[in-house]
């Protein structure tokens, strides 16, 4: 099994699209990425923790290759958007990559080059040493399976999984 860490805006977008990805053991929503210990939703929403919401996605890379979890990474989500992805602004929405080791970051910077070459605008994604993970509050974990009818599913998130399923459709399950 592996495991990344991943940031691209709210994380009930990833979370949405991880979930229904064959391979993908879990998908945990949480914080990384800022000083403040045992954040919560209201702090990291200030934009004052330095934490971004994230997503730790644990797969089997016989099942589904790394370069797919990146490639879903970056094609749902706006990557050349500074601090933001739609109406969520802030750095707790920045789009970024979380190393554990030298490896792990070499692997981020050759994923965000190669991707690079789909892009016309420059791509803002940063790489960052990997800290503590903090796991979101419970509301949060598989939220658009839970919570299908919320407005913010129906007008942001289903848009991204009809885009993943379009591009991806050997990997996902309904």
């Amino acid at each position: 099994m592996r495991e990344l860490t991943l940031a691209a805006g709210c994380f009930w977008c990833l979370d949405a699209v991880y979930q229904r990805t064959r391979g993908v053991e879990s998908s945990i929503a949480g914080y990384t990425g800022g000083a403040t210990e045992h954040p919560t939703y209201r702090e990291v929403c200030t934009g004052r923790t330095g934490h971004a919401e994230a997503i730790r996605v644990r797969f089997d890379e016989d099942e589904v290759p790394a370069d797919v979890i990146m490639d879903m990474f970056f094609t749902t989500h706006d990557p050349t958007s500074l601090n933001r992805q739609g109406y969520d602004v802030g750095t707790q929405y920045r789009s970024a990559v979380f190393y554990r080791d030298e490896e792990e970051k070499r692997f981020f910077q050759e994923q965000i080059a190669r991707a690079q070459r789909l892009y016309d605008r420059p791509i803002v994604t940063t790489v960052e040493p990997l800290g503590t993970f903090w796991e979101a509050e419970a509301v949060h974990q598989d939220f658009q399976r839970t919570n299908p009818a919320n407005g913010y599913c129906q007008a942001i998130i289903d848009p991204k999984l009809a885009k993943a399923r379009e591009y991806y459709r050997p990997w996902l399950v309904s």
